[in-house]
């Protein structure tokens, strides 16, 4: 099998969910008998010794796109590689960075949320969401569409609990898992932890998880110590799946961190942390799979205090909640999209060039 080349950034202000997320492709990818580059301009020591440990190639860039720097890098890097498939992950990479990539002569795959370019090049566009196939997606007449939860992007570490998962459903919940992205740069995880002291719920306990680049980790760990509640603070986890199957109920964003939560079977608290996570949050809402906590990325107290009461003290929601979550991740994904990205091999760029517009 060829080499997989992907181009995926991780930040305090965009979090980490494109490189974790590009990670499930990468390790379904080696594990088939491939290699692996990653291009990107992340940061994050623990994201990058993550991905040394998979032993991927790693090529960092100072800066990401409209950086110069970034396709000039990312160019030669394909030029190593001449037929090597290429993934993007990133609201930053436009129609120019994609078509660019076609025209190297490389087949493309690029990971979207919510259909927000005019126009797509790639020979494939993979949306994992459940709102996927609402979306007006432009693009060439050449291009596949991989969309909804088929195609969710699951590491491998989730794939081993796929025959342990045995979710219960206590009468009342109080063990809280926190996880909202791996930057959390407004701090909202504070917010969470202030609001689960006014929560009137015996023997509740939390544990927070939190990237190695959240610059919040001392205000975190000092909180934990004040909590009247216990508290456990995780940093860069490497057991998210372990972490998943002892909660209760989780607290997340509505990123791709819940659709492993689906996965493990965990009733949520969906924040919405950036505008591209609106969308997603309206139909986990409208579909009762999550209680999305109002008032945007700025709630109020009383709000998120309302809300975890409501899913803690609520046994028949979080049960409906774990009945459908699960029908909707099986698992398959990666193997799904590998399989795609191996159907066939297009022309070249120059008879394909401009077939859409």
């Amino acid at each position: 099998m060829e080499r997989l080349i992907i181009r995926a950034d991780a930040g305090t202000r965009i979090g980490t969910g494109h490189i974790m997320r590009c990670l499930a492709l990468a390790q379904g990818w080696k594990d088939a008998g491939g290699e692996v580059t990653f291009v990107t301009s992340c940061r994050a020591e623990g994201l990058l010794q993550r991905l040394r440990d998979e032993e991927f190639d790693i090529k960092l860039l100072s800066g990401a796109y409209p950086d110069t720097d970034d396709w000039d890098i990312t160019r030669d890097v394909l030029a190593v590689h001449p037929g090597a498939r290429v993934v993007l992950d990133g609201y930053h990479f436009d129609e120019v960075y994609q078509r660019q990539v076609r025209e190297a002569g490389h087949r493309l795959l690029v990971i979207d949320d919510n259909a927000h370019l005019k126009h797509y090049y790639a020979d494939i566009v993979l949306n994992q969401n459940l709102h996927a196939e609402q979306l007006p997606y432009s693009c060439e007449p050449y291009t596949s569409l991989l969309l909804g939860t088929r195609y969710v992007l699951l590491r491998r570490e989730f794939l081993a609990w796929k025959e342990k998962l045995q979710r219960e459903i206590p009468e009342v919940a109080c063990r809280v898992l926190i996880t909202l992205g791996g930057g959390d740069s407004d701090n909202q995880t504070l917010k969470v932890i202030q609001a689960l002291q006014e929560v009137a719920i015996p023997d509740l306990e939390a544990t927070v998880v939190i990237g190695a680049s959240n610059p919040h980790a001392s205000a975190l760990n000092e909180a934990a110590k004040q909590s009247r509640i216990p508290i456990r603070i995780v940093c860069d986890a490497k057991n998210m799946p372990e972490l998943m199957s002892r909660a209760d109920v989780a607290v997340a964003a509505s990123g791709s961190t819940f659709w492993e939560l689906a996965f493990m079977g965990v009733p949520s608290l969906v924040f919405v942390l950036a505008d591209n996570q609106r969308y997603l949050a309206d139909v986990l809402g409208k579909l009762g799979l999550a209680i999305v906590i109002p008032g945007c990325n700025n709630p109020s107290p009383t709000q998120l205090i309302q809300a975890a009461t409501r899913l803690l003290e609520g046994a028949e929601i979080r049960a409906g909640m774990v009945l459908h979550l699960q029908e909707l991740v099986d698992g398959e994904g990666v193997a799904r999209i590998i399989i795609e990205i191996h159907r066939e091999v297009l022309p070249p760029w120059s008879t394909l060039i401009g077939a859409g517009e």
